[in-house]
């Protein structure tokens, strides 16, 4: 039995992300830690209750940091809404919310079960930086890391052109991470905003999931509805770049990767364009530690089998 904490910026397709993750028999989440980027904290937390809400899910939820280490960044209410649900205007959520901080929360679970936890990160990195600088030995005390961030050929989603939106949103962060990472000998699981677009739904695959008819393929519908309006909108093409179900299929089912590569990612800082692009060293010329398996293709059957079953519930 697999055991994930999830962190998090809920989010629309954080919340499908959620549901695949509930819905797999082999793997328990024991935590949802939130963090801001898609909206505001106080926001992502409240999305994260709500889901979990439609869940039946008794999963502690935790606050982390509501803002970048440096710098303040764009929410992407654009894309998700002001309330980063799809403003479909759920109630507030009666859920008991933990008092520990995300990152408090992070170190002392990961210490009680070194080697146990999969840590699978679908918004800023913000929550893991601040544990990293409470426990720099974070790193040797998690079976896997799994980031949905960057723009591997630097073909990214935010207003810096070169960058996805997680690290554009704190790239001092994900340097943290990608560094600390490659410095403890590890290597995390790196799922792009590139392979996102490369493994985008189809329309007829994302209609049968909305006719599927249960409570959570209708829940997901309406949370998504202004979402698929921007993508068609924007691309001309009924279509759903799955960025957080796609990073959650791969730390679900590692076996349905069908092709990656390993090599040295880090994060630019700077520029006008260029700050939070994830700079990958191809060639290995930079003489960097490789940090990072690449994930550059899946299995799509057995990806959109996962997200069926969340959507199903079973």
């Amino acid at each position: 039995m697999q055991r994930i904490i999830i962190d998090t910026d809920p989010g629309v397709d954080d919340a499908l992300a959620l549901l695949m993750a509930h819905a797999h028999p082999d793997t328990v989440v024991e935590a949802v830690l939130a963090v801001a980027g898609n909206a505001s904290l106080d926001r992502t937390l409240a999305n994260a209750c709500t889901i979990l809400d439609h869940l039946g899910a008794d999963t502690p939820v935790y606050a982390g940091c509501d803002l970048p280490l440096l710098l303040s960044h764009d929410t992407a209410a654009y894309v998700h809404g002001k309330d980063g649900l799809g403003d479909v205007g759920y109630p507030p959520s009666s859920r008991a919310v933990a008092t520990e901080h995300a990152a408090n929360a992070l170190v002392r679970m990961a210490s009680a079960a070194p080697g146990q936890l999969t840590l699978v990160c679908l918004g800023p990195l913000t929550n893991v930086a601040v544990a990293l600088a409470l426990d720099p030995t974070l790193p040797s005390k998690l079976a896997r890391l799994v980031i949905m961030g960057g723009a591997v050929t630097g073909r990214g989603n935010s207003s810096r052109l070169c960058a996805e939106y997680n690290i554009y949103a704190d790239p001092e962060a994900a340097h943290v991470v990608f560094a600390r990472w490659g410095a403890a000998g590890r290597v995390f699981d790196l799922v792009d905003w590139e392979a996102t677009v490369a493994h985008a739904v189809p329309a007829a695959v994302l209609d049968g999931w909305l006719a599927l008819g249960t409570p959570l393929s209708r829940f997901y519908g309406d949370v998504s509805a202004a979402l698929m309006r921007f993508v068609e909108r924007v691309t001309g093409a009924r279509t759903l770049p799955a960025a957080d179900p796609l990073a959650m299929a791969v730390a679900l089912e590692p076996a349905l990767v069908t092709r990656s590569a390993r090599h040295a990612v880090s994060v630019e800082l700077h520029g006008l364009h260029a700050r939070g692009m994830t700079v990958v060293d191809w060639l290995h010329r930079g003489g960097g530690v490789a940090n990072a398996d690449i994930v550059l293709g899946v299995d799509h059957a057995r990806f959109h089998a996962l997200v069926e079953r969340g959507l199903r519930g079973a």
